[in-house]
């Protein structure tokens, strides 16, 4: 398996009952789209994450509609509930659907949603997160392990420029999710022998900002000073806890995240995150629009690497602090513009780090 390294951004609100498929065409592409007809399912795990909604699937919709005219896709989110998502993957392939685009809400339980679908010939492409315990037949994200380190890196970087002196607290992700298993890994390649201690370390379940605000609300009634930084392994998760710093109406530290979300990145302008990953979503929608298509048509995606006994494709993630984030966010490959994050509130710190 090679080494993970890489990173990108945001959700989907499914609208409607949650159980019964929304099926739609595959979004007008350009005019020398492929032809070919099929059905694929595109289902996604929770709803913690704006960035279903807003970004994965109108970019996978408009991909598969250029390369397949005919195509059409169906879409659902499980809401953070894996047996709501083995059902909408078994009415999917009710619906015929050939190949399934799954970002599993528990990667060791998809492994039934993986056999099924292959006991009736279904294709099945991971998305995001891995898929544990029965190979899926591609698997398209970012590098989850190079994530963490890069998070962790940055921010004890950060920290020794400031000659800080303490402890961190180190907020994971789900514990379903292999995908934060992999990111929590980095994390630990990152800070583990940097000088700074572990003051305490949550798995969060189902991601939830929430309950990482509240357990990082404990920490600081029992840490105080102590605490000089906070690695958190998304925004939501960063959010929570930058939140559980301003209820205790104490300084907030420096604090991680990843996905670079549209509140996130207001953060980081303001001060209050120190960094964030962008993955841009385009390339892994476009790449798995693209694996999809391919295994319609009988063909074999092109892998890079090999991840859970999987053919891979990992893409490489970028550190996004306020010092580079005009360039990353507002650049060729960013899906953000400059109104939707310097609204009035905004207007000051963005102009301070020269974006207008």
């Amino acid at each position: 398996m090679r080494r993970p390294a890489r990173l990108a951004l945001l959700g989907i609100l499914a609208l409607g009952t949650l159980v019964s498929c929304a099926e739609e065409p595959g979004a007008t592409g350009s005019d020398d789209g492929g032809g070919g007809t099929g059905k694929v399912a595109f289902l996604m795990p929770d709803l913690a994450s704006t960035r279903y909604e807003r970004y994965d699937a109108p970019l996978f919709r408009k991909r598969m509609g250029a390369l397949c005219k005919e195509c059409k896709v169906i879409y659902q989110n499980a809401d953070s509930d894996a047996a709501l998502q083995q059902q909408q993957a078994n009415s999917a392939m009710a619906q015929g659907a050939k190949v399934i685009v799954l970002d599993p809400v528990d990667s060791d339980s998809a492994s039934t949603i993986v056999q099924t679908a292959h006991s009736q010939g279904v294709k099945v492409i991971a998305y995001d997160r891995p898929v544990s315990d029965k190979p899926a037949d591609f698997y398209i994200s970012f590098d989850n392990e190079a994530i963490g380190e890069a998070i962790g890196r940055s921010l004890v970087g950060h920290l020794e420029k400031k000659g800080a002196k303490g402890g961190l607290l180190q907020v994971n992700g789900s514990p379903t999710d292999a995908a934060a298993g992999l990111i929590k890994q980095g994390i630990h390649t990152a800070v583990d022998d940097s000088g700074f201690d572990v003051l305490a370390e949550y798995d969060t379940p189902d991601w939830s900002p929430e309950k990482a605000q509240q357990w990082v609300s404990g920490q600081i009634a029992q840490h105080s000073d102590h605490i000089v930084g906070v690695v958190a392994a998304n925004d939501g998760t960063g959010g929570g806890a930058i939140a559980a710093f301003k209820g205790a109406e104490v300084k907030v530290p420096p604090v991680t995240g990843n996905d670079a979300e549209l509140a996130a990145i207001q953060r980081v302008v303001s001060g209050d995150q120190y960094n964030t990953i962008s993955k841009p979503i385009r390339t892994v929608a476009e790449a798995a629009a693209e694996a999809a298509h391919q295994l319609m048509e009988g063909e074999k995606p092109t892998a890079d690497s090999t991840l859970f006994d999987t053919p891979s494709r990992l893409f490489e993630p970028t550190v996004v602090t306020r010092e580079n984030l005009k360039e990353v966010v507002f650049g060729p490959e960013g899906v953000l513009k400059t109104e939707d994050v310097c609204t009035r509130v905004y207007a000051d710190d963005c102009r301070r780090i020269g974006i207008r």
